[in-house]
């Protein structure tokens, strides 16, 4: 299919209301994602239409863009401009999850994010530092990390806050060690405290998702 003839589609796709549903989180599409899933799943892997999807700056376009193209094929400097021009939750969350996180170049865009003055690109150095926490902590500064989750998450923008957050809860439930003083940090920042979590859920309140998970791993353990 050409560009044009999958614009034509994910058009024919938009939905108002979930149009509605998505501007309430930061997102300026209206395709269901079960169907745009659907659309990338008979497209199969295209890196090169992945690439003009992408090109067009179209929210749901880029979307699609990130589950038909090939996370390996993207040089350094590609992922780099591509979150930066990422500025929508979704199309930013997916890039971090669906491709940097596969690319061989994610350890070095891991660093380079991290210490980054945007708070956006930023966040975004801290969601794979939160995954190496949980799968490979070797040579990372947990106690360090924490020491900058307990000076700066408090004041920091919402999607850092919410990346560092998720980095204080990851520490504390993979690294009994430092569980403690990661309770403590999330107890007196109060950060997402009364974040609306939904009936059967999980709060994203660092103390309560702590001691959630330890509870399960035992559980199952």
């Amino acid at each position: 299919m050409s560009v044009a003839e999958v614009m034509a589609e994910l058009a024919d796709l938009e939905d108002p209301r979930a149009r509605a549903v998505n501007e309430k989180h930061g997102d300026d599409h209206g395709v269901n994602l079960s169907k745009l899933r659907a659309v990338a799943k008979r497209l199969k892997t295209q890196q090169d239409l992945a690439k003009e999807l992408w090109a067009t700056g179209d929210t749901a376009a880029r979307l699609l863009a990130l589950l038909i193209c090939r996370p390996k094929a993207f040089e350094r400097d590609e992922l780099d401009t591509m979150l930066r021009e990422a500025r929508t939750p979704k199309v930013h969350d997916w890039l971090v999850n669906y491709v940097v996180k596969k690319s061989p170049h994610a350890e070095e865009l891991r660093v380079a994010w991290f210490a980054d003055a945007d708070p956006v690109v930023a966040s975004a150095g801290w969601a794979l530092t939160t995954e190496r926490v949980a799968k490979k902590p070797e040579g990372l500064d947990l106690a360090g990390l924490l020491d900058v989750i307990e000076a700066e998450m408090k004041d920091a923008p919402d999607r850092l806050q919410w990346a560092m957050n998720h980095c204080l809860a990851q520490i504390g439930i993979e690294h009994a060690e430092l569980r403690a003083r990661a309770l403590e940090i999330g107890e007196r920042l109060q950060v997402l405290k009364d974040y609306p979590t939904p009936p059967g859920c999980t709060s994203p309140f660092a103390p309560i998702w702590i001691t959630e998970m330890v509870r399960r791993q035992e559980v199952t353990g």
